[in-house]
Parts: C-alpha cells; sequence; structure tokens
C-alpha cells in the first residue's frame, strides 16, 4: 500500500505484461496509474494524486477527500451503556492468559459473546 496525502494505492503486478498497476482505494473517484519499477510506480501514484487534484481545480470542483476507514454510527442510548459495560469489564489479555491449555485458539468474538450474556442491564 502506498499513502500520500492521506490518499492509499493498492498495487498489483502482472506478470504477463511485467507491470506494476495501482488505483486509489479510499476514494469514489477512479485515480489509476502504473509503472515498471518499484520508484516509478511510487512517482506515477504521487503524479496521480496531483493530476487528480489539478483537474478538479481546472473544472472549479472540490476534489475528493479520501475516505478515512473509521466508521460512525449513532446507536441508542441503551446500546451505548451496553457497549461501554462490555469495554470495562472485559480485559481480552486476561481472558486468553486464563485459557487451560497453551496455545488454544480462542476467537474474540467467542470472548466477547461469553461475556455479553454475563451482562445485566
Amino acid at each position: 500500500m502506498l499513502n500520500y496525502n492521506g490518499y492509499i494505492g493498492q498495487i498489483e503486478f502482472d506478470d504477463e505484461t511485467d507491470l506494476f498497476h495501482g488505483e486509489v482505494i479510499n476514494t469514489k473517484a477512479v485515480i489509476t496509474f502504473q509503472g515498471t519499477t518499484v520508484p516509478e510506480i511510487k512517482a506515477a501514484f504521487r503524479d496521480s494524486i496531483e493530476d487528480y487534484l489539478e483537474f478538479c481545480t481546472e473544472l472549479g470542483e472540490e476534489p475528493e477527500k479520501p475516505n478515512s476507514g473509521e466508521l460512525v454510527l449513532k446507536l441508542p442510548l441503551e446500546d451505548l451503556i451496553l457497549l461501554q459495560k462490555l469495554e470495562d469489564m472485559f480485559d481480552y489479555q486476561e481472558a486468553i492468559e486464563s485459557l487451560d491449555e497453551p496455545g488454544e485458539n480462542i476467537s474474540l468474538a467467542k470472548l466477547k459473546k461469553d461475556v455479553y450474556h454475563q451482562i445485566q442491564i
């Protein structure tokens, strides 16, 4: 992954054409780039972002800001209280250390589910 001014580029290598090609993955705008070497693909990524920003300026439009990757949820107060109780009472490290068998597999989803059933609101 490449990062430039908050824009994230994902790169793939095509062994049939010996080309790296990439795309910015955190915008709706389609921004692509390609190169034959690592330095070239990095430069092409930065140049593509700059070209996109200049193009938007020429059109008099605001460039699309890159998505942060965060999801903001509006939850009812009761759900927020429950989530806070889960966070306050649950220590993942302690739960993992308390396993009977060293190296025993356990999922965080299972741990959360087990704790959820213990909470009384």
